[in-house]
């Protein structure tokens, strides 16, 4: 039967990250990379890394792929802004010592700068391995029992000489299955924990803009209450050049602050999923971590929330500014309007005082012709004296006159009588 196509896409979704399989004593290095997407430098670290281990090159066109030799593993999965390379291997507790060759040493050519490193040794729990816990620092030390009290959970979320965060698993009998998923929680709360803090420096850098901006805008609107009339133009020039700066920070920040709410959300998945048994002492992870974490998320979304409330009153402020504007502009539309019509009126008056002048002097020249018609008529002055007929013709004349320059006049105004209509 036909399928749907991405009835695949789907199905493999589920299967596209499995947890590892740990058996302790092991060790696992992961380290994180800002590449912004770019698979060109993954591809290209990875054929550097197969090359150098003599291990064969995997697909690289799926987001999670390894690489294995000797007794290492390496596993490299690509995400939206970062990719993380996990390397594990056999672990030596009593020297600490990975067993194979380093792949991040020895000529390793990262695809970005790093942005979280993280060792997680997976030791069985004795006596001996117990003394472990020491050797973090008793002021930040988080410790826990989880999996039902199977595990202890042991960091202090410092950085050792190689700039990796240490965390510590002693594995009281649990399944490789569930000590793999075990290890791939705290993997993942400590690099989601730093990727959720990148919104901090930008908090930083906004918070005083923001602030200038806020302040520019109070004495603008100050300004409107005193001279909007006077100085609309100029001031409307003002509040676009803020709405601008403040756009161009907003666009910044967008996606900064989004991943960031978005990581830490994964982060408290994962504290959650954990389930925490207290140990006296100590602190759990889960309220450490949401100690700090948690004021830092209120910043970033306390920036977004100042954004999203200067961008209202600049709204505001520019409409009614250009409310203001379109008052002027219509108030001076009436006026020229006034003025138009004033004009139209003296034209007329002029107007018809012209056609009356020409009436005159037309019916003059009528007249003066007609005189000269009428006396050259043989007899006429013995019927009737001639100033008499040219006199009672003065008034027709006249009036032949002026109806001859209103039709005139009818003709070429556009408010001249309507055409006829046509009968169908």
């Amino acid at each position: 039967m036909p399928t749907y196509e991405n009835r695949r896409v789907a199905i493999d979704e589920v299967h596209a990250r499995p947890y590892l399989l740990i058996d302790a004593p092991r060790a696992l290095v992961q380290l994180a990379f800002m590449n912004e997407g770019n698979l060109t430098k993954d591809k290209a670290t990875l054929a550097e890394i197969s090359s150098r281990m003599g291990a064969p090159l995997p697909d690289q066109d799926t987001p999670l792929h390894g690489l294995t030799w000797d007794q290492g593993k390496l596993h490299c999965e690509k995400h939206t802004e970062f990719s993380t390379y996990l390397w594990s291997a056999p672990l030596d507790p009593g020297t600490g010592e990975l067993a194979g060759e380093d792949p991040f040493k020895h000529g390793f050519t990262p695809p970005g700068p790093v942005i979280c490193g993280v060792r997680l040794d997976v030791v069985t729990w004795t006596e001996e391995t117990a003394t472990y816990i020491d050797r973090f620092d008793p002021i930040s030390r988080c410790h826990s029992l989880v999996e039902d009290g199977m595990a202890d959970i042991v960091t202090d979320f410092r950085q050792d000489a190689d700039g990796l965060t240490r965390i510590l698993i002693l594995d009281r009998g649990l399944t490789p299955i569930r000590l793999g998923a075990l290890a791939q929680r705290l993997l993942e709360i400590e690099t989601y924990r730093t990727l959720a803090l990148l919104g901090i420096p930008l908090t930083q850098s906004l918070g005083p803009h923001l602030r200038s901006i806020e302040k520019r805008l109070a004495a603008i609107t100050n300004e409107m209450r005193k001279s909007a009339r006077r100085d609309s133009e100029g001031l409307l020039s003002r509040l676009t050049d803020l709405s601008a700066e403040l756009e161009a920070d907003t666009a910044s920040s967008l996606y900064r602050f989004g991943a960031s709410r978005a990581y830490y959300e994964i982060v408290e998945e994962r504290l959650a999923a954990l389930g925490e048994t207290f140990v006296p002492g100590c602190y759990r992870w889960r309220n450490f971590l949401h100690r700090r974490i948690a004021p830092a998320m209120r910043t970033c979304r306390v920036i977004e929330e100042r954004q999203a409330n200067l961008s209202d009153k600049l709204a505001r402020a520019t409409t009614l500014l250009r409310s203001w504007i379109d008052v002027q502009l219509e108030r001076q539309n009436s006026d020229l309007l006034a003025s138009m019509d004033n004009r139209a009126k003296l034209q007329l008056q002029l107007q018809q005082t012209v056609e009356g002048l020409s009436v005159a002097a037309i019916s003059y020249y009528v007249i003066g012709l007609l005189s000269y018609l009428i006396k050259g008529i043989p007899g006429i002055h013995d019927m009737v004296a001639p100033e008499l007929v040219i006199a009672a013709l003065v008034p027709l004349a006249v009036l032949g006159v002026w109806w001859t320059v209103r039709q005139i006049r009818n003709a070429h105004s556009d408010h001249g009588p309507p055409p006829a209509k046509k009968q169908i």
